[in-house]
């Protein structure tokens, strides 16, 4: 099995404003075998979505969920909601970086 995009294997990427100061991303996977790969992979990697997403990796919080097969990534909102400059005011399309990252078989 090859590596693919995230958004390819999960059965929902999104990305949530949670907050004023605060942006999540959650990734619902379809069973558990998916949940366990997406776990192995950089998308876990706080160093990685600091990365992606211009932040410092001791500001990402990830949260698996096996029990619902999600996993939560939060960190803080690179400009204030609403503030000149904040090009998404609801954080709607910010979990198109991360859908992008390809997850190893």
């Amino acid at each position: 099995m090859p590596s693919q995009p995230l958004d390819e294997l999960a059965d929902l990427v999104r990305a949530k404003n949670a907050g004023p100061f605060w942006l999540t991303l959650d990734v619902f996977l379809p069973d558990d075998a998916a949940f366990a790969r997406v776990c192995a992979s950089d998308v876990v990697d706080p160093a990685v979505i600091a990365r992606l997403y211009a932040t410092e990796p001791d500001q990402v919080r990830i949260f698996r969920l096996p029990s619902i097969r999600a996993i939560k990534i939060s960190f803080p909102r690179p400009r204030v909601q609403g503030s000149f400059g904040d090009r998404d005011m609801h954080s709607g399309q910010q979990h198109v970086l991360l859908a992008a990252i390809a997850v190893p078989a």
